[in-house]
């Protein structure tokens, strides 16, 4: 089996991060890009394990050697997903979670659509969702405002993807994302389906 890519999008704060870290922490054989960014670390973040911080003329210049699946300005800053990382997970028949945002899925499926699963995660209402980024107390109010209104637009871009996961409930979002996970595993890449026909 060939490794497989399954794309979790979904508004800052809507708990994306939390189910990726359990998963991560109870699943094998998976491998959790993780994404370049020029913005500054926040409090408690670290280099390495919630991105990989490097400076915006570091960041142009990989994007003119081509060696980003995808990258976006959010925000005023860069965001970014490596390839060499990814090819080499797919090729250990790994299982690629990748957190990225609508702009970023629709570059990936043009480009892995036979292996590719995706996700879009939510909370039940804005409200909620601006609770959330109020209690995590690391934006400013200008930034949540933004971040609501980023939101609104993700959230009309749903019908791209697989799957809806509404995150109401922990326990109940983590069940479903295992579901989720599990499918994605399944899905047949043209080289697997030409050689079971072969093998058939």
């Amino acid at each position: 089996m060939s490794g497989k890519i399954l794309v979790v999008s979904g508004p800052s704060g809507c708990g994306k991060s939390s189910l990726i870290n359990e998963i991560l922490n109870s699943e094998k054989n998976i491998y959790f890009s993780l994404s370049s960014t020029t913005r500054e670390k926040r409090e408690g973040e670290k280099e390495g394990v919630d991105y990989h911080y490097i400076s915006k003329e570091q960041f142009e210049e990989e994007i003119e050697e081509g060696a980003f699946l995808e990258w976006a300005k959010v925000h005023g800053n860069y965001y970014g997903t490596s390839l060499k990382p990814i090819f080499k997970a797919l090729k250990e028949q790994k299982l690629v979670i990748l957190d990225i945002d609508v702009q970023g899925h629709a570059i990936v499926k043009k480009r892995f659509e036979k292996i590719l699963t995706s996700v879009f995660l939510t909370t039940p209402s804005e409200k909620e969702l601006e609770k959330r980024l109020l209690h995590r107390g690391s934006d400013t109010i200008e930034t949540i405002k933004k971040r609501l209104h980023n939101a609104k637009n993700e959230m009309n871009r749903i019908d791209e993807y697989e799957y809806l996961l509404i995150n109401d409930d922990f326990k109940k979002a983590l069940e479903s994302f295992r579901h989720i996970i599990n499918t994605a595993r399944l899905k047949l890449s043209n080289e697997e389906l030409t050689e079971l026909l072969n093998k058939w």
